[in-house]
């Protein structure tokens, strides 16, 4: 039987802002920005309130890290773009199947966005930032790869704003869920989701041989 091992007291103390703000995702998930008090985040964690105040100075402050935290996994997926290969619609159909898995199956990109719809309006700079810094380059990404079918006569003439309507389907599901739950929206099937999905759109995308 393996022997856990105890982390010193300056691992913990290197892991005390991860858990924390895990901890605030929990409590601001649970209780909206106006119901989350400060102490039972520290609760959660095992600490003081005034502990969480070493880290982050207000309550403000703790979910803009909170939510730049959480968002980090577009910027991986932005990354793992840029190593696709293969025909525009291969890479279109590879980056819009990551989406789904990141958007609509991910439980903490899920109510990622619950949070920023619900708290939008009191922090409309974080929206802003967190808008130009993480949604901003997945839809250039969209609308690059757009660009370059049309230009290579894969995909049909386009208007440049196409990009939206293509991620709305991923959207809808997401909203569906977040407002319903497993009610009366089951958890999609991905594979049946994605057929669906692609020849929907690709019937649209494509051009028509001669």
């Amino acid at each position: 039987m393996a022997v856990e091992k105890k982390l010193t007291r300056a691992e913990q103390k290197a892991l005390r802002p991860m858990q924390i703000l895990d901890a605030a995702f929990e409590e601001f998930v649970r209780c909206g920005f106006a119901g989350t008090r400060v102490e039972d985040i520290a609760d959660r964690v095992g600490v003081t309130k005034g502990t969480v105040y070493v880290y982050f100075e207000t309550k403000e402050k703790l979910f803009e890290a909170m939510i730049n935290h959480f968002s980090v996994p577009f910027q991986e997926l932005l990354a793992i773009t840029d190593g696709l290969s293969g025909t525009t619609t291969d890479r279109l159909k590879a980056i819009l199947a990551l989406l789904y898995e990141q958007i609509a199956e991910d439980r903490t990109t899920r109510e990622l966005t619950r949070l920023v719809i619900a708290e939008g309006h009191r922090f409309p700079d974080l929206i802003d930032r967190h808008h130009d810094q993480f949604i901003a380059p997945v839809i250039a990404k969209l609308d690059a790869l757009l660009l370059e079918g049309v230009a290579s006569g894969e995909f049909r003439e386009i208007p440049v704003e196409f990009s939206d309507i293509v991620v709305a389907p991923i959207l809808t599901t997401t909203v569906l869920r977040l407002i319903f739950d497993d009610r009366r929206v089951p958890t999609p099937n991905k594979e049946a989701f994605l057929r669906t999905y692609f020849d929907l759109l690709f019937n649209g995308l494509l051009a028509k041989s001669p």
